[in-house]
């Protein structure tokens, strides 16, 4: 009698995350072709332990599910509840982001004006929904992300960077943002 290995739902995204890296590619590209990976992902009812989809009063949760050995990249799982948000920021690396559950809200923006006199600018505004897929990377990645909906919000992220060791894929934070 042979027996066949179960692979688990992340095993089997990390692995596909793995050979993509490795090609090199620019961060945009890698983005996209994470981007090509994660969503089939979303669809996976038991990505998450139980505890991994657990949420806090105090903030926006961050789950580390995988940091690559070479600290190439992060799986990391989001859990919102409704009304957090994070601050206005970019980051140290590119990232892929799916939802999971629920719903998050993203606002785009750009630096505008001279240098000395830059300012913030609206330039994008979606409402992710479950299994929606979006991919940022720098320069060009300052966003805001909040949960919107009524009801607890899970994404998974995937960072070009150990989040074990720096702790946050957040470069900036910026405190001029539009009214």
């Amino acid at each position: 009698m042979t027996t066949t290995a179960v692979r688990s739902p992340l095993t089997d995204l990390v692995t596909r995350i793995r050979a993509v890296v490795a090609r090199g590619l620019p961060d945009e590209q890698t983005a996209g072709h994470v981007a090509g990976y994660l969503r089939p992902a979303l669809r996976q009812s038991g990505l998450l332990a139980p505890h991994q989809r657990e949420g806090s009063p105090d903030g926006y949760t961050q789950h580390v599910l995988h940091v690559e050995p070479d600290g190439s990249f992060s799986v990391v799982a989001l859990v919102w509840l409704p009304g957090q948000a994070t601050p206005v920021h970019d980051h140290v690396s590119w990232c892929t982001v799916g939802v999971y559950e629920g719903q998050e809200t993203e606002t785009l923006y750009r630096l505008a004006g001279r240098k000395g006199r830059r300012q913030l600018v609206v330039s994008g505004h979606a409402v992710n929904r479950r299994g929606e897929v979006t991919g940022i990377a720098p320069p060009g990645d300052i966003h805001h992300v909040s949960n919107s909906g009524t009801t607890t919000a899970i994404s998974l992220h995937v960072y070009g960077a150990d989040i074990s060791r720096l702790g946050s894929s957040i470069r900036r934070v910026y405190d001029d943002t539009p009214g």
